[in-house]
């Protein structure tokens, strides 16, 4: 598997969302729930409508799946962006529970791990991104934006189900100039 980098700039993430909710909304919930739940694409992949809508035609709360990499039970609960995106993707074509959520054109099959792959390199070279951009980059922008936001680095070693707190920094791309930063920022 090439190594790929997660996507750094806000501002970035929201063209890419402006570009895919403009061409397909499919495409712009898959990259909004990717951000937002940390999931690996093969678990977004193997989605179906039930894991995210109620019976009474809701979307739930909760997502619990059980990841396919690992067998264990992954419940998160569903934030304010996914929601609105699963929402309109799901007013607008009326899929039942039963179908895969992020359906191919041929209608019974989600989209593949390499056409999902293709959408985020398209959509992440339209603005400009020249890093190396693949499906695993959801969850990496995902690891990367909350270690930004100061969530503890421990906490998404366990949401990652990753081994050591240096496996995770690495794997969401914190690089030894951003660790060198704290040394020169502090500066007591």
């Amino acid at each position: 598997m090439e190594f790929v980098e997660p996507i750094r700039d806000i501002k970035k993430i929201e063209a890419i969302k402006k570009i895919l909710k403009g061409n397909n909304l499919r495409d712009y919930c898959l990259f909004t729930l990717g951000i937002n739940s940390g999931l690996r694409v093969s678990d977004l992949l193997s989605l179906k409508v039930s894991d995210v809508v109620s019976d009474k035609g809701k979307v739930k709360d909760r997502i619990a799946i059980r990841e396919r990499k690992t067998n264990k039970v992954k419940n998160f609960p569903v934030g304010t962006k996914a929601r609105k995106a699963l929402e309109e993707y799901l007013r607008k074509y009326k899929l039942g529970l039963d179908m895969p959520l992020f359906l191919s054109r041929k209608g019974s099959a989600p989209i593949s791990r390499q056409h999902a792959h293709r959408i985020l390199n398209e959509a992440a070279a339209s603005v400009g991104i020249k890093d190396r951009i693949g499906t695993h980059t959801l969850r990496k922008t995902f690891g990367y934006h909350a270690y930004k936001k100061g969530y503890d680095i421990t906490l998404l070693q366990k949401l990652f189900n990753h081994t050591a707190p240096s496996i995770t920094l690495r794997y969401i791309g914190i690089t030894q100039d951003e660790l060198d930063d704290v040394y020169l920022s502090l500066d007591l």
